[in-house]
């Protein structure tokens, strides 16, 4: 039913559980319902790792910022520069898969994260 009505998620609780105040309960659990796109990596930033997210239509999904360290290597042999400013380098598109939590009010992906390469 989250599924169905594009909820968040729920959160699973110990019917004796008690709120608790600035703590993380192992008595609730948050199930969250991820959902998949595919999208083009088109650049990444300077400095702290980012990777520059694109829409398949070219409009920008965001920023990721989880890759397992095995996948970013494959990501930087792999890539062609095209072009690059004081904080971006810009590469020639990759397709990939990710997961993310929703959509933020600007359209882009939240907390988006590599799931898998797309040919």
């Amino acid at each position: 039913m989250v599924r169905q009505q594009g909820l968040e998620g729920i959160v699973l609780k110990r019917k004796d559980s008690r709120y608790e105040i600035g703590k993380r309960s192992h008595a609730w659990l948050k199930v969250i319902n991820y959902q998949y796109e595919d999208v083009m990596i088109t650049g990444h930033r300077r400095g702290e790792f980012g990777i520059l997210l694109s829409y398949l239509d070219g409009k920008p999904a965001g920023i990721m910022e989880f890759m397992p360290p095995s996948e970013r290597k494959n990501l930087y042999r792999q890539q062609e520069v095209v072009s690059e400013d004081d904080k971006f380098m810009f590469i020639e598109p990759i397709k990939c898969r990710v997961k993310y939590r929703n959509l933020t009010k600007d359209g882009y992906l939240r907390t988006p994260s590599f799931v898998q390469w797309e040919g």
